[in-house]
């Protein structure tokens, strides 16, 4: 099982996240990025939202980083870490949009773009972006489709229900001769979505135990990723719980964990890193 990091400060979900975040700015993030790379960590992520309504902010939160400016820049100061998007929102793209900018860093990081993907929920972000709600889903799978088609293509070609292009070129486009495709979601049609039109599945606020009986009643496509995140962690005060929350998460099917780690400063957040890697390492944790 490959660890990666749900990483901090780009992200501050209320109740999910350190009270140090709330002043770090790019400095921190770099340092973390930095140091996740440096001792071989799978993937940083970066989540999606250009606006949450102020009711909204008080369950989801209200600091979303934007992905594509963010996972640029940890590209430039990193150099094998893969960088995934955790989720971008299908609805509010069109699919040749997402190839040529997510294409680009792609062929800026060498290859190490993770394309996380979701449908979205969030009635009133769709709105004030006047994109489809109703039929969003339907939207999505097509939508997931043309992005197959084209991200790893010059000259692209699609004919889709709601989507159709051919005779444009894409240039840059991705470097990868397939971008991994992981799939966010909690429910059985996000995992039958991930299973028949991508390559992996991200899910959200569901038990290990929850997570295993669904993916128990498919056969998963050879090579296809579960990517299962976990509470806050504390390898340094925590060394046996620690091992026994990410062994919990392999039982469950994980074959990427991504994990949140408690601290108090970027600096024992890196602390927490490494002892993290060294868990791993010793216990035969990281693939």
């Amino acid at each position: 099982m490959r660890i990666g990091i749900d990483t901090p400060i780009v992200t501050r979900v209320p109740g999910a996240h350190s009270a140090w975040e709330e002043t770090a700015g790019i400095a921190e993030l770099a340092r973390v990025a930095v140091a996740a790379d440096r001792l071989g960590f799978h993937h940083l992520t970066c989540s999606e939202h250009v606006a949450v309504p102020a009711d909204a902010a008080e369950v989801r939160g209200a600091t979303y980083w934007d992905p594509l400016a963010t996972l640029g820049y940890l590209a430039a100061r990193t150099e094998r870490i893969r960088l995934a998007t955790k989720v971008l929102v299908l609805g509010y793209h069109h699919p040749l949009a997402i190839a040529k900018r997510y294409g680009t860093l792609d062929t800026v990081s060498g290859g190490r773009l993770i394309l996380g993907l979701g449908v979205g929920s969030l009635r009133e972000e769709f709105a004030l972006l006047d994109a489809a709600f109703a039929d969003r889903g339907a939207r999505a799978d097509d939508a997931l489709c043309a992005l197959r088609a084209a991200l790893s293509e010059r000259k692209p070609h699609y004919e889709g229900a709601f989507h159709r292009f051919s005779g444009m070129i894409v240039d840059p486009h991705a470097a990868q001769g397939r971008v991994p495709l992981w799939i966010g979601g909690r429910t059985a049609r996000s995992l039958r979505r991930a299973c028949e039109l991508a390559d992996g599945w991200t899910p959200f606020g569901l038990a290990p135990e929850a997570v295993a009986a669904m993916l128990a009643r498919h056969d998963l496509p050879a090579g296809f990723e579960v990517a299962l995140s976990t509470g806050p962690l504390d390898p340094l005060g925590d060394r046996a719980g620690t091992r026994a929350r990410l062994e919990g998460l392999a039982r469950a099917g994980a074959t990427v964990a991504g994990v949140a780690l408690a601290a108090s400063s970027a600096g024992h957040y890196c602390d927490q890193l490494a002892a993290l890697a060294d868990l791993a390492a010793d216990g035969g944790l990281f693939g």
